[in-house]
């Protein structure tokens, strides 16, 4: 069985990890750094992941990655494939202020948005332990209530389907959501916005460096990088 979920070589040492998010550690960070922001309970966590769990279409359980998931994804995998989804779109739309940014100073993080299509990794679950997995991964995508949880269909470089995918998608009628920034605002979000994880220009730099390791370079992805590492040298 291939592995992805360890820590790979060079990566910074505040990363998400298995052990963290097992913990709840994610969560009392989170709370520590924005006390004011609400939280998924345990139950809420357990009630949306069961609706997905219903809602799972025939055949083998995938996960469609499309931000930090490509780089740095803390379940195991049995299989991953480039992949494209339709109907859905790669973007700085979500806003944070734990994590990747602070209350004073938001960052960005990438959801996936209405309209368009996105490149990028498919993962297959295994059935064995699927549930655990997945449980595990609620408690890093669905800390807060931003995102919604859907089954996507995943497309082949043939245009041809291959599976069905859990993919977050983001809540548009959410507290969170930050479609629309003007480019300015998202370019300073991501050039000088700082928390607990880390900086939100690396989380780009590092979903840029993902895309083209697997041989799909994003052309949004790298006009926000050479604007943001501008902004910072400008500084």
């Amino acid at each position: 069985m291939t592995d992805d979920a360890e820590k790979p070589v060079g990566m910074p040492d505040r990363q998400l990890s298995r052990a963290l998010l097992a913990a709840g550690g994610l969560d009392e960070l989170v709370a520590r750094e924005a006390p004011a922001l609400r939280l998924l309970t345990d139950a809420e966590r357990r009630r949306s992941l069961d609706q997905a769990l219903a809602a799972r279409p025939p055949g083998d359980a995938w996960l469609f990655a499309y931000g930090s998931l490509i780089w740095n994804p803390t379940v195991h995998v049995v299989e991953r494939r480039n992949a494209r989804v339709e109907g859905w779109h790669r973007t700085f739309c979500l806003s944070t202020i734990a994590g990747r940014g602070t209350k004073d100073r938001p960052g960005l993080m990438l959801g996936l948005d209405e309209g368009g299509s996105c490149q990028g990794i498919a993962y297959r679950l295994a059935e064995e332990g699927l549930e655990g997995e997945l449980e595990l991964l609620w408690r890093r995508e669905m800390l807060a209530a931003a995102y919604i949880p859907r089954w996507i269909d995943l497309l082949d470089e043939d245009g041809r389907r291959f599976g069905g995918a859990i993919a977050f998608t983001i809540d548009r009628t959410g507290d969170h959501y930050a479609g629309g920034l003007a480019d300015e605002m998202v370019v300073e979000r991501l050039a000088t916005a700082t928390g607990s994880l880390g900086r939100a220009a690396d989380y780009l730099f590092q979903t840029r460096d993902g895309l083209r390791a697997c041989g799909m370079p994003d052309a949004e992805l790298e006009r926000l990088a050479a604007a943001v590492e501008a902004f910072q040298a400008s500084a």
